[in-house]
């Protein structure tokens, strides 16, 4: 595909690819086992300008598209996965600040451009990850203040960020449509950190708990309108689920060529694995599948820079791109053999690293439910004019 990239397109993959083959590759295996977030990596790529890869040059950033975007993010999920999932944390906060904030909000661009500034955001809860609407945490009005109570589970950068994008029940008799989200600092009374999770993979993410006990937040902290902060979160669940398709699609890519490299020099019974028809399917699925993958990831990309409705494509896009990468991890670690089980190989990385991406941005179970909906409401319509 690459002999199809437009200028844009290819000087983002070259400048990506350059910082994630001599900076990222050479640190992924020293992250995961030492599990620390690499701030020194972060900021690399914000001095790269990536962090602002799809705000306007006149926000602050550099100007292009999602489909640049998405090649940037296969690049750096390539070399590690927990580096690509921190990537698109501010890439997310960033768009989300200039197209829902307002200027109180907008003010924090560009530290959060410049790596200066981290963000997280709260939605999951211990007790429900998927069903945003059935949260639990409270923010109550109390005169020109709201006093936010409950816990938040899952924060990626939770125990590093300046500020929690916190989404709360402000009407619960509204369900979905009585949610609210504001920015709160770390250091606000009342806010107390859990220990960094234990995670299988995805590790050096700062992945912790918070917890809110009557957190008093300045009414001009609140993020957009009351009670408008489930449809804000479903819009940006779009823009993520072709975030963390990307992302998978680059550990993806990762395990082919590892498999391929290993199965053309690892002999067997006289010859190359690779020789042998079982390992030959295994290697051809894998180019097969990311090859459509990246074609169905870059379409809901073009569709969402033409201003089109994308819940469909970005769904599909997620769904089929994290099951294809799961799958082929696991495809990875056996024509490795025993050798894909050990630490020595970056296949196991990837084959922990890359489950994550079936659950986060919504369960791929959720993803399918999305899918039959708009599907049948489809059909309902009656064929396109």
């Amino acid at each position: 595909m690459e002999f199809f990239y437009d200028e844009a397109e290819r000087q983002v993959v070259d400048m990506t690819r350059r910082f994630a083959t001599d900076v990222v590759a050479p640190a992924a295996a020293a992250i995961d086992e030492a599990d620390e977030f690499p701030r020194e990596i972060y900021r690399g790529m914000a001095d790269l300008g990536l962090f602002g890869i799809n705000l306007p040059e006149a926000a602050g950033g550099s100007g292009f598209d999602t489909t640049c975007f998405s090649l940037a993010m296969e690049e750096l999920a390539k070399a590690s996965g927990a580096v690509g999932n921190s990537f698109a944390i501010p890439v997310e906060m960033a768009r989300l600040l200039h197209e829902q904030g307002d200027a109180h909000h907008q003010r924090m661009i560009p530290d959060l451009l410049a790596g200066k500034l981290l963000t997280s955001t709260a939605v999951s809860e211990p007790e429900g990850g998927s069903d945003v609407a059935a949260m639990k945490t409270f923010a109550r009005r109390d005169g020109d203040d709201y006093r936010i109570s409950g816990v938040k589970a899952w924060l990626s950068l939770g125990l590093v960020a300046d500020y929690i994008l916190v989404f709360a029940k402000t009407d619960p008799a509204l369900g979905a449509k009585g949610v609210s989200a504001f920015m709160v600092p770390r250091d606000a009374p009342g806010l107390t950190f859990g220990r960094k999770e234990k995670l299988l993979g995805m590790r050096g993410l700062a992945t912790c708990q918070v917890a809110f006990d009557q957190v008093r937040v300045p009414a001009r902290d609140r993020f957009g309108a009351e009670n408008d902060a489930f449809r804000m979160a479903m819009v940006n669940f779009d823009y993520g689920r072709i975030a963390m398709a990307s992302m998978a699609l680059g550990m993806a890519q990762a395990a082919f060529e590892d498999s391929l490299a290993y199965a053309q020099q690892r002999v067997q019974f006289g010859r190359p694995i690779f020789e042998h028809q079982a390992v030959q399917f295994m290697i051809a699925d894998m180019a097969k599948d990311i090859a459509a993958s990246r074609l169905m990831i870059h379409h809901a990309a073009r569709l969402l820079d033409a201003g089109r409705p994308i819940a469909k494509e970005a769904a599909m896009a997620k769904l089929f791109t994290t099951d294809m990468a799961m799958a082929h991890a696991t495809n990875a670690i056996q024509i490795h053999g025993g050798n894909g089980y050990s630490r020595d190989y970056r296949v196991e990385r990837i084959f922990r690293d890359v489950k994550l991406a079936q659950i986060y941005e919504g369960t791929n179970q959720i993803q399918r439910i999305i899918i039959a909906r708009r599907v049948a409401r489809e059909a309902a319509a009656g064929p396109r004019a």
